[in-house]
């Protein structure tokens, strides 16, 4: 059950970050300055209560993972996990800290996008291996 907890959850941050990726933040380019804040505050506001649970549940039932079992899957999956916490609240907090102070420029926009490929790349990784993980305890 656990197992299965863990792949929804991968599952929907795989579905989140991509959705973030290929439309979100690719879109902030297409707002002007003033709307940007308007709608960046509003975007924040909303995918925290998306995101939070989604992302807590993940470290969540890692941690528990690791403890019960300690293998390649559980460990690479720590570690990954702790690096998109770490990389989330290290880089892309500050960015879209910019973003609400009214500093944002293409420039930033870009390099959001840009960034977050890591993030979409490590989500993506943490899904597959999840999936792979239920679908060879099925086995």
């Amino acid at each position: 059950m656990i197992d299965i907890t863990r792949l929804v959850l991968d599952f929907g941050l795989f579905v989140l970050i991509w959705m973030t990726q290929l439309i979100i933040y690719p879109s902030f380019l297409f707002y002007p300055t003033k709307e940007i804040l308007d709608w960046h505050e509003r975007y924040t506001k909303a995918i925290a209560i998306i995101v939070l649970p989604l992302m807590l549940g993940q470290l969540s039932i890692t941690i528990f993972q690791v403890f019960i079992t300690q293998n390649i899957y559980t460990f690479s999956s720590i570690v990954l996990v702790i690096f998109l916490w770490g990389i989330t609240l290290l880089k892309f907090a500050p960015i879209h800290k910019q973003i609400s102070l009214g500093k944002s420029s293409h420039k930033l926009l870009n390099n959001l996008t840009q960034s977050n490929w890591v993030r979409t790349v490590s989500w993506t990784l943490l899904f597959l291996m999840s999936a792979a993980s239920v679908f060879m305890n099925e086995c």
